[in-house]
């Protein structure tokens, strides 16, 4: 899995709104402490990706592919790691 990228804010407030700006979009909150947080996207994957691998190993998985395409796109899905740089 790869390193979270890390956003730095120079308040609460301004943390406090880039949490709601996510979480608006589709991330859930995986940690959160007084001077950071960690937010990681909800995803099973995407419905093209879904349909390709639906097409090319239902004869030989009989959908097992298809789950577990669902939870390498869930493992792997972007992380974003808030830090607030001055404590206010």
């Amino acid at each position: 899995m790869a390193a979270p990228r890390i956003r730095r804010v120079s308040s609460k407030k301004e943390m406090d709104n880039l949490i709601d700006d996510y979480i608006t979009q589709g991330s859930a909150v995986v940690s959160q402490g007084e001077a950071s947080a960690l937010l990681k996207k909800k995803t099973w994957g995407t419905g093209g990706g879904h349909m390709m691998c639906l097409l090319l190993t239902v004869w030989f998985t009989f959908g097992i592919g298809n789950a577990i395409y669902a939870v390498f796109a869930n493992q792997t899905a972007e992380e974003v790691m808030l830090k607030l740089d001055a404590a206010t």
